[in-house]
């Protein structure tokens, strides 16, 4: 209905068509390899309420973290395909090896020990453990995909490493193979009827979780910044425009810990447009944790030269049908933003 009426607002002559680009993070992750496998095998009910949700907004392309990697994709492949028993078909599926759950030898947390959770490129217990991915209704070009998953931290133009008293923290080993992104960080070329665009994403750690050092807040900052970075030509060959980077930054403008101006110079870049979507009720929020209360901490951010028609959070006031299915999804609320290529 919505596409419907933006549609109407149009020029007869435009001929454009209304894409809808989603963000959420579904809190898929379980604590083992194979065990989010089953879970959708078996109908389980958080599984059955993230599919439920996703349907209800109905994106033509969507990026989805907190969904747990394997080789052979077999979970993602299982999770499209309940979509396609819910009327909701994506053709094009991108994943790949996450940073989250990759063993090192090393100890990159500082606490003493190696082998943990936090001593792999990515805070995770097994190797995907957390990961992303991208469901699209279009062909994904997965040969021109520009991935900076495997970056060294140090090596992003600018960054800024943690350090106590004066040292690399935890140490200078550490610091010669971090990885800057807790996740993944992939600019993916989608081909549609009326052109192509990139969707960029990413899912970067919380910027909480350490001590004095900083060192989850200062890696969160400079996972945002790294966009900056690679839109100014910091990083190589630009992206080219139309875009939109549809991601979990784990970072509130305002409220809560960590680096503020790192999202508010992202969502102020002249190069974006931050459409500020709302729920029902006219929150921006994208999250509800017990310690912070909501927060907003997914985004949707088209290029500058996207026009954009309608927005929205899927978070349904109480009564509606949709109600305890996002509830029982995810904290998170999954986020999209209509928009027409130039």
């Amino acid at each position: 209905m919505i596409r419907a009426l933006a549609l109407l607002l149009l020029p007869f002559s435009a001929q454009a068509e209304v894409y809808r680009i989603a963000t959420y993070n579904t809190e898929l992750s379980r604590n083992g390899p194979g065990l989010l496998l089953r879970d959708i095998q078996r109908d389980d009910a958080q599984v059955a309420a993230v599919v439920e949700v996703i349907s209800a907004a109905r994106p033509d392309v969507i990026a989805l973290q907190g969904i747990d990697w394997d080789l052979e994709g077999a979970a993602l492949s299982a999770l499209s395909e309940k979509l396609r028993d819910a009327g909701l078909d994506f053709p094009y599926h991108f994943s790949a090896r996450p940073n989250a759950g990759l063993e090192t030898p090393l100890d990159l947390d500082g606490d003493g020990q190696t082998q943990g959770p936090g001593d792999a490129q990515g805070w995770g217990k097994f190797t995907g453990h957390g990961g992303v991915a991208v469901l699209s209704r279009f062909e994904i070009l997965t040969d021109d995909v520009q991935d900076y998953t495997d970056l060294r931290w140090k090596d992003l133009p600018g960054a800024t490493l943690p350090s106590k008293n004066g040292l690399p923290f935890p140490s200078e080993a550490a610091h010669d193979i971090q990885r800057l992104s807790s996740t993944v960080h992939w600019v993916l070329p989608i081909e549609t009827p009326n052109g192509r665009f990139s969707l960029m994403t990413f899912h970067a750690a919380p910027p909480v979780f350490d001590g004095p050092e900083d060192r989850n807040g200062l890696r969160n900052r400079d996972e945002i910044r790294l966009w900056s970075v690679l839109l100014n030509g910091g990083l190589g060959p630009v992206p080219q425009s139309p875009f939109v980077i549809a991601a979990d930054a784990n970072l509130d403008p305002t409220r809560g810990e960590g680096h503020k101006q790192a999202i508010r110079a992202l969502l102020t870049d002249p190069q974006l447009q931050d459409p500020m979507p709302k729920d029902p009720s006219g929150s921006s929020a994208t999250v509800e944790w017990k310690a912070t209360g909501e927060m907003r901490v997914d985004y949707v951010l088209p290029s500058s030269d996207l026009q954009i028609l309608e927005t929205g959070i899927v978070w349904p006031v109480e009564g509606d049908t949709l109600y305890d299915s996002a509830r029982r999804a995810s904290r998170h609320r999954l986020v999209w933003v209509d928009i027409i290529l130039p």
